[in-house]
Parts: C-alpha cells; structure tokens; sequence
C-alpha cells in the first residue's frame, strides 16, 4: 500500500467493483480491521478530491474508503436518469459487499446529499453523516406535498425533450477544452486555484470521456424529477444518526444562509463554519475540516478506536410527490 502521508490526487490502493452490470471505481487506505469512513465526492468531481483528508485520516488509524459515483471518476458514465436515491443504493450496496461493516459517509456536496439519502435508506449501515455542505435546491423552494398527476407528466416530458434537443456532446467538450472549466471551478473556492494543475484535471478527465455528456443528461434529467420523498427537507425529517454540517463561509454555490437555515429548523444537527473558505472545504482548507471532524467523530462515536453500529429498521423513504 502506497504511504497514506502522500496527498495526492492517486492516493490509496485502487480497484474496480462491478454493481448491477456498471464497473465503479473506488480506493481504500488505512490499517485494515480498524473502523471504517467512506468519502464521497461532489458533482463533476471523483474520489480523488479526498486526496488531503484521506491519507490523514487513515493516519488516524481509520480505514478510508472512497468510491467514484456513477456517472462521475472513472465509475461507468450510464445514459439513464440518476439521482441521489440511485447513488445512495449505489453506496448502500458498496457498503455490503466491499467494506462489509458500518461506516461513517462523509460527502462533499453531491455527496453530502447522498450520504444523508443512504443513512435514511440504511439507518443500520451508517454509523454518522457528515455533509460539507449539503446541496438541494428543495431546501430554498421545497416541492408540495401533493403535484397533480398531469402536472408532473408534463413537466417530465417537457424537460426531457429539451434535454434532448440542447446538444451537450458539443457543450460538454467546449468547456472542457476552453477557459470556462478552470472559471466555474474557481467559483467553488475562496483561495486561487492557478498554482493546482493537478485539480483541474482531476475534473477534467471525466468530462472527456466520450459518455460524459449523456450522463450529465440522465443526472439532470433524474434530479429535476425526484419526488419530494427524495429530497433533503423530507429526508432530514427521516434522518436518525448523528449529523454534522460544514460550510464554507465564502462557499458561492450553497450560501451559508442555507445551512443556518437547516440547523436553525434540526437543533439536533451541528453547523460548523469555516471562514475563508468556499464551497470544497475538505480540499481548499484540509487542516481545519480535520480539526472540526475528528473531535465531533470522537465525541459521537469515540474515533476510531472504539466501534459501534446504529440501530434502526430499514425502510424505503421516498414517495410520490
């Protein structure tokens, strides 16, 4: 096993599983036997955005997985809708059959969605969840609890026939090739990206993949068309493990007043802010998202020294809507 103090964008051991006939990416560190973190990264981004956090944690004596979500890294880029219950089955199902225990699910945006929407789906498989920070549009404007079927008929067809006719294969590739990337991914960080050629390519890599832009199709498709049942307001309400949100104070994607907000609505949620920081505070600033992570992992479960499991019935949490 490659050294976990070398924070790159290649750390841990790779390898690929294969879940409902799809090739995943996913990479572990850390001594084995010792309790387990799963990391999941945020949209366009892959596993190896950890790469600052997670060698450090499995220095800590964790034993950290990360795993390459459809559509994104180099897990298989599908041409179906996906959303966060897809993903969350997708996580649900790598925590059966390749961590085989319990585990704390931390994610960056995306994947703070996903972590949540696993822990409700699984209450018995996740242990925690952490959220830096936690991305949904249904948190400013949530759906009604009721939509008429027609409504939502033709809204979904509606949708799919622009996506259809908007020519992403020619999009996709322009902002890969052009100065747009490098600028919307400077939108989600406070500090200068100019001097970490490393991540741009970490994102840029799956997005010229020649599948890339029919899996960006189906995501958009997928979570414009969730039921309320899906969404972070219904599954907070849902929500029974310990939770932890960070934010990033100058995050420009998802604005602080959105996690006060959730916290302000979930007392039993804690919000931690990271000042000069925006929207990826695991990677723009890893020595303070360890220094709020590791105590609250400490106090919640006792770290990595001692292990324990949730309790709690698995049940299928999403409805119409």
């Amino acid at each position: 096993m490659p050294p976990a103090a070398v924070q790159t964008a290649e750390w841990g051991v790779q390898s690929t599983w294969q879940w409902r006939g799809w090739p995943c990416h996913w990479r572990v560190s850390g001594p084995e036997g010792s309790p387990a973190l799963l990391l999941l990264h945020g949209f366009g981004a892959a596993s190896g955005h950890w790469r600052h956090c997670a060698p450090r944690l499995a220095d800590q004596g964790w034993r950290v997985y990360s795993l390459d979500l459809l559509g994104f890294g180099q897990s298989a880029q599908p041409a179906r809708p996906m959303d966060n219950r897809l993903w969350a089955l997708q996580v649900c199902a790598f925590l059966d059959q390749v961590v085989q225990e319990p585990a704390v699910v931390i994610g960056n945006s995306l994947g703070g969605l996903t972590a949540l929407t696993a822990a409700v789906l699984a209450p018995k498989r996740v242990r925690a969840v952490v959220a830096a920070p936690l991305p949904d549009p249904a948190l400013i404007q949530p759906l009604p609890k009721r939509r008429a079927p027609w409504r939502r008929r033709w809204q979904r067809r509606l949708l799919a026939l622009v996506l259809h006719v908007l020519p992403l294969e020619l999009v996709v590739p322009l902002i890969v090739r052009t100065g747009l990337l490098k600028a919307g991914l400077q939108g989600a960080y406070w500090q200068s990206i100019q001097s970490d050629p490393e991540l741009l390519q970490l994102i840029a890599r799956p997005a010229r993949r020649p599948t890339a832009a029919r899996a960006l199709r189906g995501m958009s498709l997928g979570m414009a068309n969730r039921p309320r049942g899906a969404t972070a307001p219904a599954l907070l309400e849902q929500l029974r493990v310990p939770m932890l949100l960070i934010w990033g104070r100058q995050d420009r994607f998802v604005p602080l007043a959105i996690g006060e907000s959730v916290a302000a609505s979930h007392p039993e949620l804690e919000l931690r802010v990271l000042d000069r920081c925006g929207h990826c505070p695991h990677d723009e600033a890893p020595d303070r998202f360890l220094a709020v992570l590791l105590p609250w992992l400490d106090r919640n479960l006792g770290g990595p020294d001692r292990q324990g499991t949730t309790s709690g019935d698995e049940t299928h949490p999403f409805g119409g809507g």
